[in-house]
């Protein structure tokens, strides 16, 4: 059994700050030049693009034992394109345990593609005619809104949720039955025929999770109204506040549809690999299974990189004893610094402890509340060499609020919050001289949306990407 590296997952646990981080506006390592910052200041920071940067060292030392590498006929030859055998085993054990599935799930129902834009793809061509539509609340990741249209034409229709706490909602942004009815009722209305809802858990960006009554109400709602649901799990091993109890869909005793709950997970969030493009559907529906399947003609993976996942899925010592808590460990400790140094700019946030992000409220820095201003705002940031994704990007109704990403190394995310300190205290002036001012179009542009949600998500090309030390 492969011991823990307790030291510095226990150092990181027991501190506010991780070792050596330094806010922006204290003490050592001062605004002027954070701590470590080195060649990063020439560049620009991304804290847009939601990867986790903090473990290379602890993937890099396992995908390079010995157990990785290996040769045989079968890998190099067509596999079924569900997957190899022996690799949908391992990920239904996987997903057995750490979605603490109350029964063994089965390989049958297992098919693997090359990430989960693949699977939305693929997925909304096989549920969907063109022109029908999937629900989904708002704010979300909005690149899916691509991924459904790419192959078969499908639309997304918003539940649009909001920040106001009142009534039934315990917290801001909350999804609930009602809304979902109401919204589903909108799109009827228009002629529009809705297949399916779309539940990201936990949600990007929110960072908050659904719990088991909760799942079980949208579940209810989908199967009263013969919708598919496509549950997203692709962040379900990074909550890194264990008082959130997360629990996986997979993980309910009776699924009030099994035959419409599709889920799907990938090793990009959670192991860091968002360039390795592994993602898996796990669905007891057949004739979905077989039919995703066909399509992996043209999204499937390699042999090689199929069985050095197998290895990967296999090894629960490692991944639970040395990879998650240190991982989990190194999240807590960036989130930690960010929210301190929020906390200090008097900026509220939402964050529960799940992701790689912190849904941040800067409403109180647009004289006039528009999209347009929040575009301006963004600009600001990108001129000040830090990028951030804006919320129009995620189909935020209210303008003002921005994803920022906290996966990153320390030097990076020092100097990146610096740079937005500097941007916000700056526009503060600028916001309370301002004269009013008429604007032509509310909202953003198509050159701006895009742009922005290549920064939600989308790798940047090397210019925009700051100098690695």
């Amino acid at each position: 059994m492969v011991e823990a590296p307790r030291s510095l997952a226990a150092e990181r646990i027991a501190s506010t700050k991780a070792p050596g981080w330094h806010h922006a506006g204290s003490g050592q390592g001062s605004a002027k030049e954070p701590v470590g910052c080195g060649k990063a200041r020439l560049g620009i920071i991304n804290l847009g693009t939601s990867e986790n940067k903090l473990c290379f060292d602890l993937l890099s030392r396992r995908l390079t034992k010995s157990d990785m590498l290996h040769m045989e006929p079968s890998l190099l030859q067509y596999p079924d394109w569900r997957g190899h055998l022996f690799l949908r085993e391992e990920v239904a054990r996987f997903l057995s345990f750490y979605c603490k599935s109350p029964v063994p799930l089965k390989p049958e129902n297992v098919v693997v593609l090359n990430g989960c834009a693949s699977l939305f793809s693929a997925l909304a061509t096989v549920l969907c005619e063109a022109g029908e539509a999937l629900l989904i609340p708002t704010p979300y990741y909005g690149a899916i809104t691509q991924h459904v249209y790419l192959y078969g034409n499908v639309r997304l229709a918003y539940v649009y949720l909001d920040s106001k706490v009142t009534g039934l909602n315990t917290r801001p942004f909350q999804l609930t039955v009602e809304k979902l009815e109401m919204a589903l009722r909108g799109v009827n209305s228009e002629g529009v025929k809705v297949k399916g809802l779309i539940l990201i858990n936990p949600q990007n960006p929110l960072g908050d999770i659904y719990s088991p009554e909760e799942l079980q109400e949208f579940l209810g709602f989908a199967m009263r109204h013969q919708l598919h649901v496509i549950m997203d799990e692709v962040y379900m091993l990074s909550v890194f506040e264990e008082s959130l109890g997360y629990r996986s869909v997979l993980s309910l005793e009776r699924l009030p549809d099994p035959q419409r709950t599709h889920v799907m997970w990938a090793t990009s969030k959670d192991f860091g690999m968002s360039g390795l493009r592994f993602g898996i559907l796990y669905t007891e529906n057949q004739h979905v299974a077989t039919a995703v399947a066909s399509l992996c003609r043209y999204h499937g993976l390699s042999g090689l990189v199929q069985y050095q996942m197998a290895q990967l899925l296999r090894d629960h010592d490692w991944i639970s004893q040395v990879y998650l808590p240190e991982n989990h460990a190194r999240l807590k400790a960036a989130h930690t610094y960010v929210s301190e140094e929020l906390r200090a700019l008097g900026i509220p946030f939402v964050s529960r402890g799940a992701g790689f992000f912190i849904w941040v409220d800067l409403r109180k820095y647009l004289r006039q509340g528009t999209f347009e201003e929040e575009v301006l705002l963004w600009r600001r940031f990108l001129d000040n060499k830090v990028l951030l994704s804006f919320g129009k990007a995620f189909e935020c109704k209210e303008p003002g609020w921005f994803r920022i990403v906290f996966s990153d190394k320390e030097n990076r995310l020092c100097l990146g919050m610096q740079r937005v300190r500097q941007v916000l205290e700056g526009h503060s002036q600028v916001v309370e001289d301002a004269s009013p001012r008429h604007t032509q179009d509310p909202s953003a542009g198509p050159c701006e949306q895009a742009t922005a949600l290549q920064a939600a998500e989308v790798p940047m090309t090397q210019t925009y990407r700051a100098t690695e030390d």
